[in-house]
């Protein structure tokens, strides 16, 4: 029966194919190009040079969002959202616990590293084929050789300070090739500060688009790289200590030319804490202080994630949403609309990294974290305590508060003043700080949490937008790569190390003018816990600088309060050789395993390139 079967699908297949040859005229097989246009011939063109150096761009937001190992496993960041280290089980994330998980197959590892050698890749490919390019305009054409360099070098300087050694190849990849020979981080950061001088000597002051690399931006990478050598981990980078007078030469060159915005929030999108007074106010990404930043404006390069690395398929950023906690859970919450839109626990504050700041005259502290909860809708016969009391209940209204995060240092001590589900006297959940997360609702001890009010911990929404699309990544705001406040703190930093003749004074002028900027009652002392580890301490000291206390320290301090989540956490304790030692001392996760070591200065090269390397490539001590 098969064969019978067979032999008439054949026999059918050869008539249909003999009436369609017959009905044909004799130019069906005549190959027929509709261009003889190639790359080859159109990347010699102005044109095709032009979207060469393009397409090096809309993997900047592919990499910057791919942070997990920028932000999470430090002093100020984890990903915390599945357990309480109050609690003997553990089961979060191995960036937090540094254990066996972390280890080189690691799905982030990958990740980063395959964008940034995709990068590299599109950097190698325009400054290749830039000789063949003799029509255009020389200043035209330096400046996009000049970008083109910068951004290779951005992406060495996260390779290198992640991984280490790693394969350096220059110029354009034309054939399949398994050799992947790593290179010495001395010589990655030669060949970094080779491109970022000759970026520099030929990008311009002001781009012809907002959104490419200019001057300012290559300066500004000069200053950090050379901070970084000046540190010289492990011996290993080439570094000396004239890298830290060069970095800041190169810090105060930026200060020179952009100033500081007016206040802090001046940089961030406008908004308020209560949703039901909400107001779509200016993005503030255009900013003067603002040296670089990766684009999501409609007047950018690209207005779309690139294809063939999907971040996501909104395309837009995702820093309105990967900062816990959240305001989906509060009673009288709408559902999934952008009130309070969604905020995955991605990035979660560690709790004391609240206490690096004054709430009372830090105004970055209230710009940062949403204090208080609304309810967006009426709840009628709500129940505080469903499982131990349903009997009791009280009416919500909108606009009600149902959440008040206490602020660390004043917390409620006085049974009245906590929530009813505690016993208190406030119709809304008072949340203290070490109760934030997991902790608040199990109340005397109980192991189940018996209170209808929320806990979680407050939002992280320095970057929140108002009015876009529910989701995960609807957000226009360009994401901040440099700014200047950061070049005050990289000043500051250089000359605490050794670095002479800045042109403001001082390490501790810098830092201050970066502090000044965010309080709210100009030149008091700012107070911060003096034990931030210690969450019931209420004991404070001043984090203002004066030339007997300036400190290493301090100025991470001062970073964490200045740029949190923003691009640099885990590239700040690296560099400064302070990542054990305060991971171990603020990250309740990490402190709790105790697995964190040296070896964890370095990540483990990712197994899939091993794998694919002949002969295969080494792999970084202790992985």
């Amino acid at each position: 029966m098969k064969s019978l079967l067979n032999k008439w699908f054949t026999t059918s297949a050869i008539a249909f194919l003999c009436t369609v040859f017959a009905g044909c005229k004799e130019d069906f097989l005549i190959e027929k190009p509709v261009t003889n246009l190639t790359t080859d011939v159109y990347y010699a063109t102005e044109a095709g040079f032009e979207d060469l150096i393009r397409a090096c761009y809309p993997l900047l937001r592919n990499i910057h969002q791919n942070r997990t190992l920028v932000l999470n496993g430090t002093d100020i960041f984890s990903q915390a959202g599945f357990s309480d280290p109050k609690f003997a089980t553990l089961n979060t994330s191995p960036l937090e616990q540094y254990d066996v998980r972390l280890n080189a197959t690691l799905g982030e590892l990958q990740s980063l590293w395959t964008l940034l050698y995709a990068e590299i890749a599109r950097t190698n490919t325009a400054l290749g084929r830039a000789d063949g390019i003799t029509t255009m305009v020389q200043a035209t054409k330096d400046a996009r050789i000049g970008e083109a360099k910068f951004l290779r070098a951005l992406c060495y300087f996260y390779l290198v300070q992640q991984w280490g050694d790693v394969p350096m190849p220059l110029k354009e990849t034309t054939t399949a090739s398994k050799e992947a020979k790593r290179v010495a981080s001395a010589e990655i950061y030669k060949q970094i500060l080779d491109d970022l001088t000759d970026a520099e000597a030929k990008l311009p002051v002001t781009a012809s688009n907002y959104g490419r690399a200019t001057k300012g931006a290559a300066q500004f990478l000069l200053a950090r790289v050379y901070l970084t050598r000046g540190w010289n981990f492990k011996s290993a980078l080439g570094g000396t200590a004239a890298d830290f007078d060069l970095a800041l030469q190169y810090a105060d060159k930026i200060i020179d030319a952009y100033p500081l915005a007016a206040t802090y929030s001046a940089l961030f999108p406008t908004h308020t804490e209560n949703p039901l007074k909400q107001y779509t106010g200016a993005q503030n990404d255009k900013n003067a202080e603002i040296v670089f930043a990766v684009q999501y404006n409609t007047d950018v390069l690209t207005n779309k994630t690139d294809p063939a690395f999907t971040q996501d398929v909104a395309g837009g950023s995702n820093l309105h949403s990967v900062f816990g906690g959240s305001g989906e859970g509060y009673p009288g919450t709408k559902g999934r609309t952008s009130d309070y839109n969604r905020h995955q626990p991605f990035h979660i504050t560690n709790p004391a990294a609240y206490r690096f700041f004054d709430p009372d005259n830090d105004s970055r502290y209230d710009w940062n974290f949403v204090e208080v909860g609304y309810a967006l809708q009426a709840v009628a016969g709500f129940k505080p305590l469903p499982t131990v009391n349903p009997n009791l209940k009280i009416d919500i209204k909108a606009g009600d508060t149902v959440v008040y995060f206490r602020p660390w240092n004043k917390p409620a001590v006085a049974q009245a003043d906590r929530g009813i589900d505690y016993g208190g006297k406030k119709n809304y959940s008072v949340v203290n700080l070490e109760e934030y997360g997991g902790g608040y609702g199990f109340i005397n001890g109980s192991t189940v949490n018996v209170s209808g009010f929320p806990g979680d911990y407050p939002m992280m929404w320095k970057f929140w937008q108002p009015g876009i699309t529910y989701g995960d990544a609807f957000g226009t705001l360009n994401e901040i790569v440099f700014r200047s406040a950061e070049a005050y703190l990289i000043a500051a930093e250089a000359i605490v190390k050794g670095a002479k003749n800045g042109k403001l004074g001082a390490a501790e002028v810098y830092y201050n003018k970066v502090l000044d900027r965010a309080l709210s009652k100009k030149g008091v002392d700012p107070l911060c816990a003096k034990t931030p580890e210690n969450l019931k301490s209420l004991e404070t000291v001043s984090y203002r600088a004066t030339a007997a206390n300036i400190s290493i320290d301090l100025i991470l301090d001062e970073r964490a309060r200045e740029l949190m989540g923003e691009y640099s956490r885990w590239f700040d304790l690296k560099r400064t050789g302070k990542l054990v030692e305060r991971v171990k001392k603020y990250n309740p996760w990490a402190a709790k395993s105790a697995a964190i070591s040296d070896k964890h200065y370095l990540r483990p090269i990712p197994q899939g390139e091993i794998d694919l390397s002949f002969p295969a490539m080494t792999q970084n001590e202790g992985y």
